[in-house]
């Protein structure tokens, strides 16, 4: 897929530009924005805070008391990023592919037959292609640990609530139009809700508080109510090296 297009990179606010690109979401972009977020903090870890990445955008926040100038940090993010999708950068370091237990049983799919009057889908077959494909995360956001997941099976998209709900449960499994993903901790949420996992995704008391990072790998593991109610939230999920960047099927 090509990547060749515009970019743009704009002030926001007086403490960050965005890198704003003009490609579709798709997997090869999240890899040329997380492989560009690597060397923006190679080549300005001085003057650059924070790096936040998303489907379309990489937002570069600086401390404007440690900068002379900002129009010289904006020529450099031009350059890094011509030479990123010029060259088609990737990031470095392992990925791995992460199966995280799923039960998409009666309290824990309030929404479910929401999603199979809208697909035409039986809940056995919902729970069959949502947990079939390896889907890849192309950002963390919203809430702490919260994965946006791409890769959902056509079939399954459906429109986000009319009204939202005020809590979500901690662990809930949701579709939102063409995404899927898990909300990490109990909060007002949107999304069609078709099941629920065990396990914390945010650990704020570990080292590596997310339990996945960009351009990982996410597989949905079916389990009953019995076995949800014996796991351990803290239990370490199932998680395997892949040998390249192009392992795993979204």
């Amino acid at each position: 897929m090509s990547l060749a297009g515009s970019f743009e990179v704009l002030p926001n606010g007086d403490a960050a530009f965005d890198i704003r690109f003009s490609a579709a979401p798709s997997a090869p972009l999240s890899e040329t924005i997380i492989a560009l977020a690597e060397a923006i903090e190679t080549a300005s870890p001085d003057t650059v805070t924070e790096l936040v990445p998303a489907y379309q955008c990489l937002t570069v926040c600086f401390d404007p008391l440690r900068l002379t100038e900002a129009a010289r940090l904006q020529d450099l993010l031009v350059s890094l990023t011509e030479s990123a999708l010029a060259n088609r950068a990737t990031r470095s370091g392992t990925r791995y592919l992460i199966r995280i237990p799923v039960c998409y049983e009666g309290k824990f799919a309030p929404d479910m037959q929401t999603l199979s009057a809208h697909s035409g889908l039986s809940p056995g077959e919902i729970i069959a292609r949502h947990s079939r494909p390896q889907y890849l995360v192309h950002m963390l956001g919203f809430t702490p640990g919260f994965l946006y997941l791409g890769g959902l099976d056509t079939a399954l998209q459906c429109p986000r609530k009319a009204r939202p709900a005020f809590k979500v449960p901690a662990g809930s499994v949701g579709i939102g139009g063409s995404q899927t993903g898990i909300y990490p901790q109990a909060t007002p949420g949107g999304w069609q809700l078709l099941g629920r996992t065990p396990l914390a995704l945010f650990r704020p008391q570990t080292l590596s508080p997310f339990i996945a990072r960009p351009l990982d790998r996410i597989q949905f593991v079916p389990i009953s109510a019995h076995q949800f109610a014996k796991t351990d939230p803290l239990a370490a999920p199932e998680k395997t090296a892949l040998a390249s960047p192009g392992e795993g099927t979204p």
